[in-house]
């Protein structure tokens, strides 16, 4: 049974930082892209970053949101993917969700969240103004 698992998610001032972590079990980690998604009341769901650790440096892709200010990282030793969110905004207020996928290519397809196998419950991310 694959298990989907995020972490993190906190109450933070605009400016601040926040790494969210997702683990996953039950599965070949290295062999899925991962990304992360978020969803803000009333807002549909929006796919912040991916990663495919097999692709290197052009298996990474952001949103233009996300682009500047947050990272994504994968350590397939620790069944792990973390994003690394600096110089938040209020409007990055939100549940964070990880997802897995084949792969992140293209990016236009990785937006699409009905494209993922997997799914975490979500952290939630509040950003004070």
């Amino acid at each position: 049974q694959v298990q989907v698992v995020e972490s993190g998610g906190d109450l933070v001032q605009a400016g601040g930082s926040l790494r969210l972590s997702c683990t996953a079990s039950g599965l070949t980690f290295a062999d899925y892209g991962w990304g992360w998604f978020r969803q803000a009341p009333g807002k549909e769901r929006e796919g912040v970053a991916c990663v495919s650790w097999n692709f290197g440096t052009s298996g990474i892709f952001y949103s233009d949101s996300a682009k500047g200010r947050f990272t994504i990282s994968q350590d397939n030793a620790k069944n792990t993917v973390s994003l690394q969110m600096n110089s938040l905004k209020p409007e990055d207020t939100a549940i964070y969700y990880c997802a897995a996928r084949p792969e992140c290519a293209p990016w236009a397809i990785s937006l699409r969240s009905h494209t993922y196998n997997y799914w975490g419950q979500g952290t939630q991310v509040t950003v004070s103004s």
